[in-house]
C-alpha cells in the first residue's frame, strides 16, 4: 500500500462526527481522480485534554501528498465532560466508523485504512485492533463497522498496567489511573478490556511497533514485551527499535525514524 512521494495537491476540512466540541477530525485528501487510501491519526498525550491533535499536523501533511488521505481526530479526553472511560474509547470508534459518511463525497478507499497511533495515541491504536472481530461484544463499545488492514504503534502505551507501575515507581500519579478510572488493584477488569497486552488473543490485523532507545516517556520495553508475547501468540507483527530517537523525534517528518515508519506502510 505505499505510495511515492508526488507533486499532488490537496485539501484540508474540519468535520465533526459527533456533539461534542472534541468529537472532530480534520480530513486532508489528495486531488486525484482515484480512490485514495486512509491513514488515521490518534495523537498522543497521555489521554489529557490539554494535549491535542495539533501535533500530528507535520506527519499528515507530509503523508497527504504521498497519495494517502489522513483522518486526524480529535477526542474526548481526561479532563472532558465524557472523556476517559468509556468515553474516550467510543470516541475513536465512532470517528473511524464516520468515515463511512465521507467516503464517497472524498473518493476514500475504506478497504485500504491504516491507523496510526503515538504514545497514548498508540495504545487507542492497538485497542482499536482488539475490536475488529465482530464476535468481541461487551455491552460497553461501540461497534466497529470500518475494517482495519494495519496498525502501527509510535512509542505507544501497550500495557496499562506495566505504564502505571513505571510511573508509581517513579513516585508519580499516574495518568493511567485517571484515564480508567482507578488503579489496576480497584478496576482490574477494565485494565483486562482496556490494555492491548491482556488483549492479544483478539488481535486478527497487522500490528507494527515502532519505539525510540531514547523514550523516558514510554519506556521502549513495554514494545518489547508486546512484540514477544505477540509472537508466541502467533499474531502479526513486526518491531523496529530506534537508536538515537527520544518520545517526539519520532513523530517528526524531517527524522530518519519517519522514514523507517514510511517504509512500513
Amino acid at each position: 500500500m505505499k505510495l511515492r512521494m508526488g507533486e499532488i495537491m490537496s485539501h484540508k476540512v474540519k468535520i465533526s462526527y459527533g456533539e461534542h466540541h472534541s468529537q472532530f477530525g480534520v480530513l486532508r485528501v489528495p486531488d486525484n481522480k482515484e480512490h485514495s487510501p486512509v491513514v488515521v491519526m490518534i495523537h498522543g498525550g497521555f489521554w489529557q485534554s490539554k494535549y491535542n491533535l495539533e501535533e500530528n499536523n507535520p506527519i499528515a501533511e507530509d503523508l497527504t501528498p504521498r497519495g494517502y488521505a489522513t483522518w486526524n481526530i480529535e477526542y474526548r479526553r481526561v479532563g472532558e465532560e465524557g472523556g476517559g472511560w468509556t468515553g474516550t474509547f467510543n470516541d475513536v470508534i465512532d470517528s473511524i466508523n464516520y468515515l463511512v459518511n465521507l467516503k464517497q463525497t472524498y473518493r476514500l478507499d475504506l478497504s485500504r485504512v491504516i491507523v496510526i497511533g503515538h504514545s497514548a495515541g498508540g495504545h487507542l491504536a492497538l485497542w482499536l485492533a482488539s475490536r475488529t472481530l465482530k464476535e468481541v461484544s461487551d455491552g460497553l463499545f461501540n461497534e466497529l463497522v470500518v475494517p482495519i488492514q494495519k496498525v502501527v504503534s509510535l512509542a505507544g502505551v501497550t500495557d496499562l498496567k506495566k505504564m502505571w507501575e513505571i510511573h508509581e515507581q517513579k513516585g508519580m500519579k499516574s495518568p493511567v489511573s485517571d484515564f480508567i478510572g482507578g488503579t489496576p488493584n480497584e478496576l482490574p477488569e477494565r485494565y483486562k478490556l482496556a490494555s492491548p497486552m491482556e488483549l492479544l488473543p483478539n488481535m486478527k490485523v497487522e500490528q507494527v511497533l515502532v519505539h525510540g532507545e531514547l523514550d523516558r516517556h514510554v519506556p521502549v520495553v513495554l514494545s518489547k514485551e508486546y512484540y514477544t508475547k505477540t509472537l508466541e501468540q502467533k499474531k502479526r507483527v513486526r518491531l523496529f527499535v530506534l537508536s538515537d530517537i527520544e518520545h517526539f523525534k519520532i513523530i517528526d517528518p524531517t527524522s530518519i525514524a519517519w522514514e523507517t515508519i514510511i517504509d512500513t506502510f
